[in-house]
């Protein structure tokens, strides 16, 4: 059995980590090597990246260029370390985000140009890109509700406006239009247990477990 990447994407509170978790379980049920990663922060090097991105500093705001480089930076070490090798390993890859969050935060929401993150994007990946991708499709409103339920207190990303978020989810919604083979909307407003019955479903069909 070959590796596969599968991607987990949505707005902030969309679900993915518990659906990921979930999947991880069933697929581990199934007989299938898996591996759980996220970006940023799915290497050592990584670890220092997020927080140096996801901590709000007062008095040195990030540059909307440095936080597009910084982001590359992490994926390049992370497709090296992590995903090449164990792709190439026949294991099945449980990605916290891509090169899609990427677009739709950074292109979307913080309007950077398009050409210039689709460059970095391909020179940090090498081309490597997701054999399927879940998008959760949440309201932000209800996503960030569930953020604040949690109780953690929200990181410098989850901080910024409603607008913001919004066309984050516009950004996700025009790349599951462009991108329908690889990228399958979910419904993140149903029960966790239905979501997860969707995801393996969809799991099942695309990739024939």
């Amino acid at each position: 059995m070959g590796g596969k990447l599968i991607v987990f994407e949505g707005v902030e509170g969309c679900g993915k980590t518990s659906q990921m978790q979930l999947c991880c379980e069933w697929l581990q049920n199934l007989g299938v090597f898996v591996v759980v990663t996220r970006e940023p922060g799915g290497t050592e090097l990584g670890l220092h990246l997020r927080r140096l991105l996801l901590e709000k500093v007062e008095n040195e705001p990030i540059a909307e260029v440095t936080e597009l480089l910084l982001y590359a930076a992490d994926r390049s070490h992370h497709v090296e370390q992590e995903l090449k090798p164990n792709l190439a390993d026949g294991k099945y890859i449980l990605c916290d985000r891509y090169t899609d969050s990427t677009t739709a935060y950074q292109g979307y929401g913080r309007g950077l140009n398009m050409s210039l993150i689709n460059q970095l994007n391909l020179i940090a990946t090498g081309g490597l890109e997701s054999d399927l991708t879940i998008w959760l499709d949440v309201d932000v409103e209800v996503g960030l509700a569930r953020k604040k339920g949690d109780g953690v207190g929200f990181d410098r990303i989850e901080q910024e406006t409603i607008a913001f978020h919004r066309r984050v989810q516009q950004g996700y919604a025009e790349l599951a239009a462009s991108h329908p083979a690889r990228i399958v909307r979910v419904d993140g407003t149903l029960s966790q247990a239905a979501v997860q019955q969707v995801i393996q479903g969809i799991l099942r069909e695309k990739l024939e477990l």
